[in-house]
């Protein structure tokens, strides 16, 4: 797809968005900065409270951001912000509202869905897993034996596991050091025997995450965490090793879960935005409900400011709008996520299902196929293990990418020369992405250290780094529930802001159900119980034989 248009605006504007493009990539990204040192940057630095946005590395400057934000204007960003907070439908093809953001409101004003108020339902489950979460950690709520639970396990995937492992890890400074927090989410058993092999089944606890109770891979863990909890204590111990995030208490029935185990999500949160739900029950029990609701706190702070501050001065606009700058006006097909807190090693992966399913269509809202590239493709590591790694592609290689950079101000342990270290290095590759090195440069470098002029000449052009790269700073104060609340709810609100002006709806992922049902029918053939017919059969029978 060559010719990019967003399709809610003037063709005036989408002209003058790309004449701007061409105008800023005319010559070196250096030019550009040296020149903003002297010139207006209102709009490319943003803040609030611990958090600041800082886009001066961007190929942007005030008049493409003016137009930018009058795309965002045209293609109804405002009406479309108000619409999902006040429980409109905005997930149109499945009729729903997207209300993530209500489970993080404390305010008790009615909102409705099919004529019923939910801030009550919404009340009543977090006073349920308030006390759930409290009650294990203090010790009070035991196993069949009468022991302390002192393994929680949560078994779940995609939404369901990726939002819990991600915080857990980001917030392991705060974890109760009397529990030890487990995941399992991958179906081949390794991840169920390697977890299963550090615990003690009197002192665990299993919750099942799947709000129909149906999910293929979420049963089949949680059958292997039943028959293993049965065959260690006995039938009657399920109901007090499980407890589960659920709607269909048909099956929770059958399975063996006790009433006061079972919490409940609804149909308007969606898996990759339901952190803040009870999914979120065993990040509540390892933090303490006090920090967990700091962790909503701090979404709660980002939702206000993404709902009432002009589009000029939004933290969440403004990134939403150079992921659109980047992907439809710089051809820019990836953007990178690099933390400097090794703390937050899982958060490119918590952004990629975020972000990808959400923004992974080619289909507007209308049914009609989409006239310009959407989603971009999420990835990343920790920022100084990804210098001894990737960067050298990003600085050298021959695509280009987008990148947000991660920085906390002060540490996360008490190790603050550890932590300047990480701050420099981050701040410099920032500098060196968009500044880049020239071949005089490296000349004058070589000449410096004593190099003759044919070892300056064969050398030179290979230490040459174009720069020319965009990135982003996003500063924080300091990794802590607030914050981490704040950064999810951004990155979230982001997403929202990008479908608007693609006219996606980024709140269903029928791409998802496809694979799914091609391995319910291969399931037979793989286990020997069906004639081998299917497109797979060559591997398949190479397979099987191996597996003999």
């Amino acid at each position: 797809m060559t010719h990019q248009s967003l399709p809610l605006i003037s063709t005036d504007l989408n002209h003058a968005l790309r004449a701007h493009a061409s105008r800023l990539t005319s010559g070196p990204m250096r030019h550009l900065l040296d020149a903003r040192s002297l010139a207006d940057t209102t709009g490319l630095v943003l803040d609030m409270p611990g958090l600041s946005l800082e886009a001066l590395r961007q190929r942007l400057d005030s008049a493409a951001l003016a137009d930018l934000h009058r795309a965002a204007d045209e293609s109804g960003l405002p009406q479309a912000i108000e619409a999902m907070f006040s429980g409109q439908l905005v997930n149109n093809t499945e009729k729903r509202p997207a209300l993530h953001t209500a489970l993080r409101d404390p305010t008790d004003e009615p909102l409705l869905v099919d004529g019923q108020d939910v801030r009550p339902w919404i009340a009543a489950e977090r006073a349920r897993c308030r006390q759930f979460a409290g009650s294990l950690s203090a010790g009070l709520r035991k196993g069949a034996t009468g022991q302390r639970i002192t393994d929680v396990v949560n078994i779940g995937i995609g939404g369901s596991d990726l939002g819990p492992v991600m915080a857990l890890e980001a917030l392991k400074g705060y974890v109760n050091p009397r529990l030890r927090m487990h995941f399992i989410s991958n179906v081949d058993g390794t991840q169920f025997a390697d977890v299963a092999a550090q615990l003690e089944p009197a002192c665990t606890l299993f919750i099942i995450c799947s709000k129909t109770f149906s999910t293929q891979e979420t049963l089949a863990n949680a059958a292997l965490a039943r028959q293993w909890i049965v065959e260690k204590l006995g039938v009657a111990a399920v109901a007090k090793h499980f407890a589960a995030v659920s709607v269909n208490h048909a099956a929770m029935d059958e399975f063996g879960l006790a009433l006061d185990a079972r919490f409940t999500m609804w149909d308007w949160v969606g898996g990759r935005y339901s952190i803040w739900s009870a999914i979120g029950l065993i990040l509540e029990i390892g933090i303490g409900t006090t920090h967990f609701e700091e962790f909503l706190n701090g979404a709660q702070a980002m939702d206000a400011h993404f709902r009432t501050q002009p589009l000029q001065s939004n933290l969440p606009v403004l990134h939403g709008l150079l992921g659109v700058w980047n992907r439809n006006f710089l051809n820019l097909d990836s953007l990178a996520v690099l933390p400097y807190d090794q703390r937050l090693h899982r958060f490119p992966a918590y952004l990629q299902q975020l972000m990808m399913e959400s923004s992974g269509k080619s289909v507007r809202r209308n049914g009609e196929p989409v006239s310009c590239q959407t989603g971009a493709v999420i990835w990343g590591e920790p920022g100084s293990n990804g210098q001894h790694s990737f960067f050298q592609l990003l600085h050298q290689g021959t695509s280009r990418y987008a990148m947000d950079f991660l920085i906390a101000a002060r540490s996360s342990v008490s190790l603050p020369d550890s932590h300047q270290l990480a701050v420099a290095n981050g701040l410099a590759q920032a500098e060196a992405f968009a500044r880049g090195y020239t071949l005089e440069e490296a000349r004058a470098e070589l000449h410096a250290r004593g190099l003759n002029a044919e070892q300056i000449e064969a050398l030179a052009v290979h230490k040459v780094h174009a720069g020319d790269r965009p990135s982003s700073l996003l500063l924080f104060a300091q990794l802590d529930p607030h914050t981490l609340g704040a950064l999810v709810a951004l990155y979230e609100h982001s997403v929202f802001v990008q479908s608007v002006l693609w006219d996606i709806n980024p709140f269903d992922q029928w791409g998802v159900e496809l694979g799914k049902k091609m391995a319910l029918s291969l399931l037979p053939m793989v286990r020997g119980q069906a004639p081998n017919s299917s497109g797979v059969s060559a591997a398949l029978s190479r397979l099987q034989e191996w597996s003999r």
